[in-house]
């Protein structure tokens, strides 16, 4: 598709008339239409002024998040202050006094509902002191064992206070109310043997948190749980909210406050503020749903955009009539172009037109018939040569002159075709080739082989020649196997006169050719030549006289020995070579279970009759 668009951009540039203009330049038309967009940029008024009112938005309610958290800060810091300074005074009093701790401590329950329970510890956690509001035992149908069993459980939670440390914990879910516990130590030197608990109703404190409006407002301690929500479902089920940015970036962060935008795991985006309390790692969180603060700023987006599309529809009614003698063409040549793209090179289109697409669409079928006719020759081409030298030709990547491959070279040739083609009619001749060498070339192909040529009734072939070949040795020989299953297979239905058995005999040898196109100047054809070329054919003579199929050189056996089962021929004399050369009888992979054994096995599968079995029979 590169290529065609790049020949596109060349015709573009060479239609044009004498004066070096077009009859009606395609430039006008597109004047008008822009025209028509400078109207359409009118919208980005609209969404400019919807885009500054958004951040307007934003920036209010990040400035009301920090409002919030600085009055709530106050709010809650001031009463847990207060809560410290109640149960301070109140235990001092009871450690001091020899009066009873409940009558004492009734004092505070009675002034102050929200009290639950205190207590004073030593370091082992031995208590000096426990009292109750009898008041809310009775109240809620609680018991005092469950209420102390419940700060027994939570002891390893407390411990921090013996270091000078107030911890503030959310254990509603121990109970069926919202609860606050408190602990800290009783004196705030570095005698911190004494620390003093307490449990609080955490009423007033969910009151403050009842904010109304987007803003969600919630208190969380110093290891994410939540101490106070608007939703008193989530204080009594005491859910960790370390999940939420806001919660993990306020316990990271070493100043007091901050904001922080957002995504939850729901894909909805907050922006949030936080407000550290200073006491017991506490934290004040305020956030609000984007969707929700701009939803308004959206609202007028959309009627802007309402009254913004019923402007330009009916602009956009003048330009579509005339857009329409532009974008027709245009679109019929984008068909056109996925139709060349499918190979379809045949293309119905006709200039509608006397512009710039008009003249396109004219050069555009020319192109489509000057590829049909490349495609054409192409594959002609590849009939008579070969397809991967028509494609390397095409392409103009075939070198002239010759290069040095070390690669395999194959020859395989039919026994006793005279005799057979002695019985044949030329044209049954020429049918059974064409279908004996269809399925002895597919098994070259499938390996990655090349018919180099057709010589009669013998095929040449060669791995890692024209294209490189990383195992072409091995890729040969099982090349060589899958034509003995094949013909065996093709002999099936064959055994008369006109359809006589074939036998075949193969030669493989691996070594230096020199590669290219050789030939004169009015024919040249692309083939290896050389002594290793000359070997090969020979071997595949030697076929004959050693009564087997499949012979290979030494080379080619060094290579390839651990892959198949072999048997050797001995050194042979070949003429032209001063030294007898190795030659090896492929039997099978080494990996079929059915490969032959012995010579004789191999000679009964093929249907190789030698000289001692003619004269048995």
């Amino acid at each position: 598709m590169k290529t065609i668009l790049f020949k596109l951009r060349n015709i573009l540039s060479k239609n044009q008339n004498v004066s070096g203009e077009f009859q009606f330049p395609i430039r006008y038309k597109l004047l008008l239409i822009t025209s028509v967009v400078l109207l359409v940029s009118v919208s980005g008024v609209i969404f400019l002024a919807s885009y500054f009112f958004r951040k307007d938005s934003e920036v209010r309610v990040k400035e009301n998040n920090i409002k919030i958290n600085d009055i709530l800060s106050l709010k809650v810091k001031s009463d847990l202050h207060s809560i410290k300074q109640d149960v301070h005074i109140t235990a001092s009093a009871i450690l001091r006094s020899t009066q009873s701790a409940n009558g004492i401590a009734n004092e505070l329950f009675e002034e102050d509902q929200n009290f639950v329970f205190i207590g004073a510890y030593d370091s082992s956690f031995n208590p000096k002191f426990e009292t109750i509001n009898d008041q809310f035992l009775q109240k809620y149908d609680y018991q005092k064992s469950e209420v102390k069993n419940i700060i027994k459980n939570i002891q390893p939670k407390l411990k921090k206070s013996f270091s000078g440390t107030t911890v503030i914990w959310n254990i509603s879910p121990f109970f069926r109310n919202p609860i606050l516990c408190i602990s800290f130590p009783l004196s705030e030197t570095k005698d911190t043997h004494t620390i003093l608990v307490t449990l609080v109703k955490l009423d007033s404190l969910l009151d403050a948190f009842q904010t109304s409006g987007p803003v969600e407002t919630f208190l969380v301690s110093e290891d994410g749980s939540v101490l106070a929500h608007p939703d008193a479902k989530v204080v009594l089920s005491g859910n960790n909210l370390n999940d939420l940015p806001i919660v993990d970036r306020m316990k990271k962060s070493t100043v007091d406050n901050g904001q922080f935008r957002y995504q939850n795991k729901d894909g909805e985006f907050y922006l949030a503020s936080f407000k550290k309390l200073g006491i017991g790692g506490v934290g004040v969180i305020s956030q609000v749903r984007e969707a929700k603060i701009f939803e308004e700023v959206n609202n007028i987006q959309k009627r802007n955009g309402y009254l913004l599309i019923v402007f330009l529809s009916l602009s956009f009614i003048v330009v579509y009539l005339f857009a329409k003698s532009l974008s027709t063409p245009i679109l019929k040549l984008v068909d056109a172009s996925e139709e060349i793209r499918k190979g379809n090179y045949h293309i119905n289109l006709h200039a509608t037109t006397h512009d710039e697409i008009g003249t396109l669409t004219k050069s555009f079928v020319s192109m489509g018939r000057g590829l049909e006719e490349r495609e054409k020759l192409k594959d002609s081409f590849g009939r008579f040569v070969n397809q991967d030298i028509a494609e390397l030709a095409a392409k103009g990547k075939l070198a002239i002159g010759g290069q040095r491959k070390y690669c395999t070279i194959f020859f395989s040739d039919i026994r006793s075709f005279t005799a057979i083609s002695e019985k044949l009619q030329p044209e049954e001749v020429v049918e059974f080739l064409n279908s004996y060498m269809s399925e002895m070339v597919k098994c070259v192909q499938e390996t990655g082989g090349t018919v180099d040529k057709f010589i009669g009734d013998a095929i040449m072939a060669t791995w890692g020649a024209l294209r490189d070949h990383k195992h072409h040795a091995k890729a040969s020989v099982d090349a060589a196997l899958r034509m003995r299953e094949k013909l065996i297979e093709f002999n099936q239905n064959r055994g008369t006169v006109k359809k006589p058995l074939i036998k075949i005999g193969c030669g493989i040898n691996t070594g230096y050719v020199i590669a290219g196109q050789i030939g004169s100047s009015d024919k040249m054809e692309y083939t290896v030549i050389g002594d290793s070329v000359n070997l090969a054919s020979r071997v595949e003579s030697l076929n004959k006289e050693t009564h087997t199929d499949i012979l290979v050189t030494e080379t080619t056996y060094q290579e390839i020995k651990s892959e198949f089962n072999f048997l050797s021929m001995g050194e042979i004399e070949f003429k032209g070579k001063s030294k007898a050369q190795k030659v090896y009888a492929v039997l099978g992979r080494k990996s079929d279970p059915n490969c032959p054994k012995t010579l004789s096995e191999l000679q009964s599968i093929v249907g190789i009759e030698t000289t001692t079995k003619k004269a048995k029979k």
